[in-house]
């Protein structure tokens, strides 16, 4: 087994059997990632279309590609045909630019709407007047099928703030019969996004390590 494989094997023990596990591999080579496969994942995370792209092409094509950051309006149509869960759905524009991208190659594609919850501005996401407003219009998209939402903590050590967080990114998951999964959670406070009803965790660095920034 190697390092990978043992940590993976690891946080597993610590998640419940209704949790799902997305291994974050964005910057981590796809050597890596087949390790990740090998002991049973098949969920990745990545942020960046150019290397989501290359990485789908050289994989396993059951592996169930997740984009994570924020995407652009103008790669969409790059990704729809095959992306399993795109969670960075961060505004109305682009919501609908995934439904007119899609229509073209009649596809339904599955979505998470990413909320700001976090007490930093450089966040992106729908405010929660913003969230009830995207879900309003959702019978008019037809070609996106709205499964949960996704959010991110305030960067801190203040474990009552990382909590603050999730517990409203969970009440404003149970404000919509759609919204059934909570994607919350990553390396450093997914015990924490646990407690509050997380389903979905994406975690990186405690699988891969430190991710090398100069590969891309």
């Amino acid at each position: 087994m190697t390092p990978i494989q043992q940590h993976i094997a690891e946080i597993r023990k610590t998640l419940p059997e209704s949790v799902r596990l997305v291994c974050v591999s964005k910057f981590h080579p796809e050597e890596e990632l087949r390790q990740a496969y090998d002991c049973g994942e098949r969920d990745f995370g990545e942020s960046h279309v150019q290397e989501l792209l290359r990485k789908q092409n050289a994989l396993p094509a059951d592996i169930r590609w997740h984009m994570i950051g924020h995407l652009q309006t103008n790669k969409v149509k790059q990704i729809v045909p095959f992306i399993h869960l795109i969670q960075s759905v961060d505004s109305m524009h682009l919501l609908e630019v995934i439904n007119r991208e899609a229509a073209k190659i009649n596809r339904v594609v599955n979505v998470l709407l990413e909320v700001h919850v976090a007490r930093e501005e450089n966040k992106t996401g729908f405010t929660p007047d913003e969230l009830a407003k995207a879900i309003a219009i959702l019978p008019s998209l037809p070609f996106v099928q709205v499964q949960g939402i996704m959010g991110m903590a305030t960067l801190t050590d203040d474990k009552d703030e990382i909590r603050r967080c999730f517990s409203l990114i969970r009440q404003l998951a149970d404000s919509a019969p759609c919204l059934e999964v909570i994607s919350m959670g990553m390396s450093h406070d997914y015990t924490l996004a646990l407690e509050e009803g997380s389903n979905m965790v994406r975690i990186g660095t405690t699988i891969f390590g430190q991710r090398n920034y100069l590969r891309n």
